[in-house]
């Protein structure tokens, strides 16, 4: 059952995975939110667990940087091990005027400069967007707690270092939120797949007034996305 990147077996990993890029943000969650939990996966150190949060079975595992990367985790999760729902934690860069460092930031939809949907021959230009019910689960809960979160579009970009430096301007204009490096893949995966998935983000720094978190924090800090994302597990 196991493949080349994952070492699981059957009925080792939950219906609903939380996906940090980070594979520690994985061992954080699993060490301080989780019980009863066991490791199903060391494979290239890209651990994942699986424990049980409010009576609920639920699984983490780290999925990496960039589209490549979470496509090849999320691609086995849903196709050899049955994963209903992935939901992304990470973190974003902000982009608009109104975004802070330390928001939460919803994915609803993710445009990308990637080529990664070429793979499905579309006959134009795809959109890929959250599942709705994960969406509005998420949205309630974060109104539940007090927790603000901004619900829109963010950018799902190949390129960390951009050799043009007026990009993030251009995608400002179309009222992009944030920029990270997943979101975009994962859900056209899950489309593909007819399964779920979310992408919530904490910002952790910002494009135009350059204000960052330090990275200790970006990894232990999070605890209101985590909250929120573990809430809506199904």
């Amino acid at each position: 059952m196991s493949t080349p990147h994952n070492a699981a077996q059957p009925g080792d990993i939950a219906k609903t995975v939380l996906m940090p890029g980070d594979p520690l943000r994985a061992k954080y969650i699993a060490d301080n939110f989780l019980e009863d939990v066991t490791c199903f996966n060391t494979v290239r150190n890209m651990f994942g667990y699986t424990g049980t949060y409010k009576g609920k079975r639920v699984s983490v595992m780290g999925g990496g940087m960039g589209m490549p990367s979470i496509g090849i985790y999320s691609y086995e999760l849903y196709h050899f091990y049955d994963v209903e729902s992935i939901i992304r934690i990470g973190s974003a860069g902000g982009i608009g005027d109104d975004i802070k460092v330390r928001d939460v930031v919803i994915g609803m939809g993710a445009s990308t400069d990637s080529n990664y949907a070429e793979q499905y021959k579309l006959p134009g230009t795809y959109a890929p967007i959250a599942d709705f019910s994960l969406l509005r689960k998420a949205v309630e809960v974060a109104e539940e707690k007090n927790i603000k979160v901004v619900v829109g579009n963010i950018l799902s970009s190949d390129h960390f270092y951009n050799d043009y430096d007026k990009t993030n301007e251009l995608w400002k204009k179309m009222n992009v939120a944030a920029v990270e490096m997943e979101a975009a893949a994962l859900y056209m995966i899950a489309a593909r797949a007819n399964k779920k998935a979310l992408c919530i983000l904490t910002v952790s720094d910002h494009v135009f007034t350059g204000e960052a978190l330090p990275a200790e924090e970006r990894q232990t800090s999070f605890r209101e996305m985590m909250e929120v994302a573990l809430e809506i597990a199904e």
